[in-house]
């Protein structure tokens, strides 16, 4: 399994198994992604919310490479009426593909609205993915949110992810301090942050971070890469 990090919240996982799965593409807009977008060639897009930094290049990279892109019902109803593939689903739901991976969609307090269209559209609720892949390894994407209790009563005590991706940048999502206690709930092995030093809002020293996660939880791991890095484990 490997797990490229594209900048801000944009992640492409490969199974062991080869399938790739791109979550929140916001690629050709992110002033810190090195990745050229006809690079990229999903099997699936996760698309947490509706927002540009995060729904980002979904269209053009699931027309080039067939991509189904899975999101909420409102969403995935958009993506369709451009004429690609899209799997809709709503808080608490699975998704299996290709019976090789799932899909969850769990919660994420945020808003969601489809910001990019000169008349907003409405997004439905946002949300995050514990990604479960063939070797039952749990990854979880928290999207962008704030903190809440869910985080450690379903998302942790239930769902165990193995690796968290949490976002960091404050002002819009969780800061340091908040993410940190997200990740002393989750007790995931490893934790990713994301979300952060994309603008100038949301600049964050990801190494502070680090220290604050080593005090929440001394079982937790902090994995910070740079735009461009890449993560492999068996």
């Amino acid at each position: 399994m490997k797990i490229e990090y594209l900048g801000h919240s944009a992640f492409q996982i490969i199974t062991e198994e080869g399938m790739k799965i791109l979550i929140d593409p916001f690629i050709s807009g992110n002033p810190v992604c090195t990745t050229p977008v006809e690079t990229l060639n999903p099997d699936v897009i996760l698309v947490t919310h509706g927002h540009v930094d995060h729904f980002g290049d979904t269209l053009e990279i699931a027309n080039n490479s067939g991509a189904t892109v899975i999101s909420t019902h409102e969403i995935a109803t958009f993506v369709q009426k451009q004429g690609l593939n899209a799997i809709g689903m709503n808080i608490g739901g699975t998704v299996n593909v290709n019976n090789l991976i799932s899909v969850q969609m769990v919660n994420a307090l945020h808003s969601s609205g489809l910001d990019f269209l000169e008349d907003m559209e409405e997004g439905g609720v946002a949300s995050g993915f514990v990604i479960t892949l063939e070797n039952g390894k749990k990854i979880y994407h928290a999207g962008d949110t704030g903190l809440f209790g869910d985080m450690k009563m379903v998302i942790g005590d239930i769902y165990q992810p193995d690796i968290s991706m949490l976002p960091i940048g404050d002002k819009f999502t969780m800061g340091i301090e908040d993410a940190a206690i997200a990740a002393g709930w989750l007790q995931s092995r490893i934790v990713i942050p994301m979300h952060y030093n994309t603008f100038e809002a949301i600049e964050q020293d990801p190494n502070l971070f680090a220290k604050y996660v080593e005090d929440e939880s001394l079982g937790t791991f902090t994995l910070i890469m740079q735009p461009g890095e890449d993560y492999e484990e068996e």
